[in-house]
This record gives structure tokens, sequence and C-alpha cells, in this order.
């Protein structure tokens, strides 16, 4: 998987369990999630697992925080850096 298909991914997870699978026109890359409320603990930690399995990796639990997980862009960044992904 190459970071462009994991930022992809990241962005359907998040449109198919916070929006229901239709992400309103303000959704962006950048727009943040965890700090705005919009997206819950639950849907992190089930996120955090989707992709824990998906990438072979495990995540610490101080690594789950807002500083890498808050938009589509720290979350894709973070997990790319985490699988050691490349372009």
């Amino acid at each position: 998987m190459k970071k462009q298909e994991l930022k992809d991914a990241v962005r359907k997870y998040i449109v198919a369990e916070v929006f229901n699978g239709s992400a309103p026109a303000e959704f962006t890359d950048d727009m943040l999630m965890i700090s705005t409320r919009i997206m819950d603990s639950i849907i992190t930690l089930n996120m955090i697992n989707y992709f824990e399995e998906l990438l072979g990796i495990e995540l610490q639990a101080h690594e789950v925080n807002i500083d890498n997980l808050d938009s589509v862009n720290l979350a894709s960044n973070f997990l790319a850096a985490k699988a050691g992904l490349t372009d």
C-alpha cells in the first residue's frame, strides 16, 4: 500500500463511520474530527483497530491522541510513518 492509498482509506473509513457514507460539503482532509467532537472515542478506537489489522502494525496507547489522529491528513501521515509506507 502506498501513502495516497492509505489516505484514501482513512478518508473512506471516516466518511462511512462518522458521516454514514455521505460526507458533508465542508469535509476536508484537514477538518479536525476529534478535537471538535465530530469523531468520538469509540469511532476513534474502532478506526485504530481497523488500521492496525490492515497495516499489520501496533500502536502504543500514548500514540493514540489528537496530535496524531485529529484529521485525515494527520491520521494518514501518522499511520503511514508507523507502517513504513512510501509514496
